[in-house]
């Protein structure tokens, strides 16, 4: 499934081009995080790898073959979840996979108890607060056991704690094995998370690089620009 490598993906729906022949590389292991301003294309290249998408050219190849031979996971911004109880909604997803009734319900179990969510199993997924939601959508995906997970902006509407408790739970799923591709907006999070950071401008990856370095000295002139704009105060670039 890995190197994921990715040759010339376009995204151009009706003419109006999001994705421009990027191409990346990517190892299998470690969190990746893509930065870049709004409508650079970040959400669409994971729904392009989760298949939710067709790429207009270009391709993507998972190891030597064109598609994932191991399992992969998105969880949106906004969960998307079934109007069902905390356990169900963990405990359907498991269900394509071939486990017995016993080995889904004590898989599900064990994922709500890491995520702190055992307490609410019978409770209706509607009642939970934000954080917790996302705490569930990931419970879900981790689950799975995904070798990949997509993870398009997981915090963006939560508080503090709940988004430390959603960062806590995206290193230990990381630390299990998977690799994680995820968007975000928050440049402390980045800091804190990134192994790696795939900064997007203009339809292209315009730098890959590890996380320290890409802090310490952005090359292009779109990452320059765009640090100086996120931060609330401004900061001068080793040179």
């Amino acid at each position: 499934m890995f190197p994921l490598r990715i040759d010339g993906l376009r995204f151009a729906p009706e003419g109006r081009v999001v994705l421009d022949e990027l191409d990346l590389v990517l190892p299998g292991e470690g969190i990746s995080v893509i930065l870049g301003p709004n409508g650079t294309g970040k959400t669409v290249l994971l729904r392009l790898l989760a298949g939710l998408l067709p790429a207009h050219g270009g391709s993507i190849l998972w190891g030597d073959a064109p598609q994932p031979a191991g399992r992969l996971a998105m969880v949106f911004q906004q969960p998307m979840l079934l109007r069902m109880s905390v356990f169900a909604n963990v405990e359907f997803a498991l269900r394509p996979q071939a486990m017995t009734s016993a080995e889904r319900r004590a898989r599900t179990i064990e994922v709500l108890e890491r995520v702190g969510l055992a307490y609410r199993a019978r409770d209706s997924a509607r009642l939970l607060s934000g954080g917790e939601r996302q705490r569930l959508a990931l419970a879900r995906a981790w689950a799975m056991r995904p070798r990949l997970l997509l993870l398009d902006e997981p915090t963006a509407s939560l508080d503090p704690s709940a988004t430390e408790a959603v960062e806590r739970i995206i290193r230990e799923i990381r630390t299990e094995g998977a690799k994680v591709l995820m968007t975000t907006h928050n440049l402390g999070q980045a800091t804190r998370l990134a192994d790696d950071i795939i900064f997007l401008a203009e339809g292209r990856v315009q730098e890959h690089e590890p996380a320290q370095r890409f802090f310490a000295h952005p090359q292009s002139p779109a990452a320059r620009a765009f640090m100086q704009g996120e931060l609330p105060w401004r900061i001068a670039f080793d040179h």
